[in-house]
């Protein structure tokens, strides 16, 4: 029913649990920056109108949301007048139906008014979110549908991700995301629903467990099919709380790199509907290997920063999501580690239906890991993006924490990383967890590190020790932020999750950056990117490794594409050489 022609970014926002009745909010919203942070004792809550305008959902400073402006803001609003179909009058006012409002993401602090009245308060600038906005609506008339989003990357108290804590971007920080930044949308519920589901793939007896939650009384049935073929089906009643089925297969096709082949579900709870899929795949760790479905497989990976130069943390459109895993394909990767960002789940449906092999990981820089009030900020907002991603067969992997750093001298909060990882074992025992990737490392199921060595021999030296004698070189590369010896190595699985980072900048400017001496020239490139990634292929102990980076991001110029997503090189010498069979593999 939802006619979303000429509006950014149409497409259904959660592919995953699908229904028919739903509006596309985003397009031209009233806007206002509130550099005083003063918005709500002036009433903006209940204004007619707003200063100026912007194109939801990209976020003010990019140059799609028609703003694009890129100091900092403290606090910004927007507004939106909203009328109901006809049919869900009807059904909200006859059949006691529910209308819900549901946020993509909010960067960060958002406060939600319908019509002057406060519906509810969401913290957490990656997470999605849903208000049930039924009590505040008017069917016959306009909805005035207002949002006020704060935001403080400086304050040591969220996590913000490569946003960066300057006026400009430098180094690995870049333009910095404020409010709206995915598709803001409504939903029509049956008065019965289904709230969520909970899928558990069994591939050694060819089956599948859904646990469900529900609101309200009734059957719920559940069928499976694929290409078109049943595949199998369950029904169970239910009242008000959680339930599980299970589903004999009547054919097993596995999830596997490259083969997406995915299973769709069909879920009917009394008058709810909801379509949904998932992938017949099972990982594991096995001493030093990784097992996709039993079998070893070596990830090949890339570090994917989901940057756009005109959306910013947003991507244009539906197509530049799927062309940033085509071009990591074109050049002999098979996934990547989603760094520094909690992709969109738009995005994660595509990895899932070509068999793409992710990590999901949170926007863990500017929070300060060494204050105990980090816990208080990270801990919801990563349950809810555990929870949002866990059906996805594409994430293979979690992976909270990135580099956390001493801040001013002062050492990370043992006790907050281990405390997360727990947590995600608990909510995720299907998946392995590093607890923060490349350093420093509290309690993990995997010991990966980030190796930026631009001389290969000493490279393969270190790891070809590591293959030969087990012994684990671990402070080699944080010696000079005065971690050496707090790293202990205990005999985990181990991968470079972050290594090469070579410099090439195809437009010669003269302030980018990538890590160490810039090659003379392109053989020169290629050579070192050679002897770099056969050093990790070749060893018996890898299981994988994760390249720097898949394209240039702002000032960073150390992608194998530019910004711009144009190729650097011939991207056949790169699957060449990824493509090669690792020592690890079956």
């Amino acid at each position: 029913m939802n006619n979303n022609k000429g509006i950014p970014r149409p497409e259904y926002p959660r592919p995953q649990f699908v229904r028919g009745d739903w509006m596309n909010l985003n397009g031209d919203w009233e806007f206002e920056i509130d550099h005083s942070t003063s918005g709500e004792a002036r009433g903006l809550q209940t204004a007619e109108h707003f200063a100026g305008h912007i194109l939801v959902p990209f976020c003010p400073e990019s140059e799609l949301s028609g703003v694009g402006f890129k100091d900092f803001m403290d606090c910004v609003w927007y507004r939106r007048e909203v009328k109901l179909p006809e049919n869900w009058k009807k059904d909200v006012q006859e059949k006691q139906e529910r209308v819900y409002l549901h946020f993509g993401a909010v960067d960060y602090r958002a406060t939600v008014y319908v019509n002057g009245r406060e519906v509810g308060v969401h913290k957490g600038g990656y997470s999605s979110f849903a208000l049930d906005v039924t009590p505040y609506l008017e069917p016959e008339e306009s909805n005035v549908i207002t949002v006020c989003a704060r935001d403080d990357v400086r304050s040591g108290l969220q996590p913000a991700g490569k946003q960066s804590v300057s006026y400009k971007s430098e180094g690995c920080y870049y333009t910095r995301t404020t409010g709206i930044w995915q598709t803001v949308w409504m939903e029509k519920v049956s008065k019965n629903h289904i709230k969520a589901i909970k899928i558990y793939p069994d591939v050694e007896n060819t089956r599948v467990r859904i646990t469900a939650e529900v609101a309200g009384s009734g059957c719920l049935s559940v069928k499976a099919s694929y290409q078109g073929r049943a595949m199998g089906d369950a029904c169970v009643k239910v009242t008000e709380g959680q339930t599980d089925l299970m589903i004999e297969l009547k054919e097993a096709h596995l999830w596997e790199v490259g083969k997406g082949r995915l299973y769709d579900l069909a879920l009917t709870f009394e008058e709810d509907c909801v379509s949904s899929y998932f992938g017949l795949r099972q990982v594991r760790m096995d001493g030093m290997r990784f097992l996709l479905n039993g079998k070893s497989v070596f990830q090949r990976l890339v570090l994917d920063q989901g940057y756009y130069p005109d959306g910013i943390y947003t991507a244009p459109t539906e197509e530049a999501l799927i062309r940033d895993i085509e071009l990591s394909l074109a050049a002999g990767f098979n996934g990547a580690r989603l760094h520094e960002k909690a992709f969109e789940p738009r995005f994660l449906y595509h990895c899932d239906r070509l068999g793409y092999l992710v990590w999901g990981e949170h926007a863990n820089w500017s929070l300060d890991v060494s204050d105990y009030r980090a816990y208080k900020s990270f801990l919801p907002e990563w349950s809810e993006l555990v929870e949002r991603d866990f059906n996805h067969p594409s994430i293979i992997g979690w992976c909270p924490f990135n580099e956390t750093w001493n801040v001013k001298g002062r050492p990370q909060k043992d006790f907050l990383i281990e405390s997360i990882y727990m947590l995600t074992k608990q909510m995720d025992p299907t998946r392995p967890c590093i607890d923060t990737s490349g350093c420093f490392h509290v309690k993990t199921d995997i010991f990966d590190l980030h190796d930026y060595d631009q001389n290969v021999e000493n490279f393969r030296n270190r790891y070809d020790h590591f293959a030969e004698t087990g012994i684990l070189d671990v402070d080699f590369h944080v010696k000079s932020c005065g971690g050496a010896g707090r790293q202990v190595y205990g005999g985990e699985p181990v991968f470079i999750s972050e290594y090469g980072g070579i410099k090439w900048d195809a437009d010669g400017g003269i302030k980018s950056w990538g890590y160490g001496n810039a090659p003379a020239t392109k053989e020169e490139f290629v050579e070192r990117y050679r002897g770099l990634t056969n050093a990790l292929l070749e060893n018996k102990k890898m299981f994988g490794f994760c390249y720097t980076q898949l394209y240039d991001v702002e000032q960073e110029k150390n992608g194998l594409y530019t910004y711009e997503r144009v190729p650097k090189f011939d991207m056949e010498i790169f699957k060449e050489i990824n493509s090669a069979k690792a020592a690890i593999e079956d």
